[in-house]
C-alpha cells in the first residue's frame, strides 16, 4: 500500500522572513539587559568563521555554543514572547503559508525542517499547525544545554530527516513536495517528488530550470542587517577566541 504525501517546508527565508536564530539571540540578549554591542560582538565571531569558508554546518554548531549553560526552559518561555513580538511585526511570508495550508486542507502531513532550534521552531509549528518540526538538536543535561548539539539540521541532514521521516510516518516521497529558498536546501528538494524553489537563489534557480522545478516568487522585502552564513561574505576583523552570552573573551 502506497504511502501518504507531505510537504517540507524549510523556514528561515521560506515560511518566515528572517533568519529565527540571529533575530531569537537578538532578542534574548536584550532579555537578559546584556549591552547593546553584545550582539554585534558575538555575530562577528560567527560572520568571520563563515567569510573564512567554515561550512554551514559548523557555523551552525558554533552558533549553539553560545547557549552553553543556558536553561532550556528559560529559552521556551523566551521563545514564546520572542515570537508574539516579530508576528506583530509581520513574520511570515503570506505566499509560502498559503501553500502550506493548501497542503494540510489536502489532508497531507506537513512538516518543517530547519537549523533552527526550539526556542524558534515550537512557536511557529503550533501557529501553523503543522504536524511537526524536525530543527537542530541541543543536547541538554539537567535542564540546561551543554553548548553541543547532536546534528545540525543543515544540507543533507535535511534529506536524511525527511528520509526518516517517511519511514516512520508511512510517507511517499515520490508523492512529496519540498519547499525551500538556499542552496543548502538542495538535498532536500532532490528527495521529493516534487521541489518547489522559493525566492531566487541563483544556484536553486539553475536546477529549477533544467529539471522543470515549480518556483514560488514571494514578495519578501529586505531583513534587518543578519550575518551572512556561507563563503563570500565580506571579512571582519578577527574574533575573539570564546565569547560567550554575557560577551565576556576568554583566551
Amino acid at each position: 500500500m502506497a504511502g501518504t504525501a507531505a510537504a517540507f517546508f524549510d523556514v528561515d527565508e521560506t515560511l518566515i522572513r528572517v533568519k529565527s536564530m540571529f533575530r531569537f539571540l537578538e532578542f534574548y540578549l536584550r532579555r537578559r539587559g546584556e549591552p547593546a554591542g553584545t550582539y554585534r560582538r558575538l555575530t562577528d565571531e560567527l560572520r568571520a568563521a563563515a567569510a573564512g569558508g567554515l561550512p554551514r554546518h559548523e557555523v551552525n554548531r558554533r552558533y549553539y555554543r553560545l547557549y552553553a549553560g543556558e536553561e532550556a526552559g528559560r529559552l521556551t518561555a523566551a521563545g514564546a514572547d520572542w515570537f508574539a513580538a516579530e508576528l506583530a511585526e509581520g513574520l511570515f511570508v503570506p505566499e509560502t503559508v498559503e501553500a502550506l495550508d493548501r497542503h494540510r486542507a489536502a489532508g497531507e502531513t506537513v512538516l518543517l525542517l530547519s537549523g533552527s532550534f526550539f526556542a524558534c521552531l515550537e512557536p511557529i509549528a503550533a501557529h501553523l499547525s503543522v504536524h511537526g518540526a524536525i530543527g537542530t538538536r541541543p543536547v541538554v543535561r539537567h535542564g540546561r544545554l551543554t553548548g553541543e548539539v547532536v546534528t545540525p539540521m543543515i544540507g543533507p541532514a535535511k534529506a536524511a530527516a525527511a528520509r526518516a521521516a517517511a519511514g516512520v510516518l508511512g510517507l511517499d516521497l515520490a508523492a512529496s513536495t519540498g519547499y525551500g529558498d538556499h542552496s543548502s536546501d538542495l538535498d532536500l528538494l532532490r528527495t521529493v517528488g516534487r521541489a518547489v524553489v522559493v525566492g531566487d537563489d541563483p544556484r536553486l534557480t539553475a536546477h529549477a530550470a533544467r529539471f522543470g522545478w515549480s518556483r514560488l516568487l514571494c514578495n519578501r522585502p529586505p531583513a534587518d542587517w543578519e550575518p551572512p552564513l556561507g563563503p563570500g561574505a565580506e571579512p571582519w576583523p578577527e574574533p575573539p577566541t570564546k565569547v560567550g552570552l554575557t560577551g565576556e573573551i576568554h583566551a
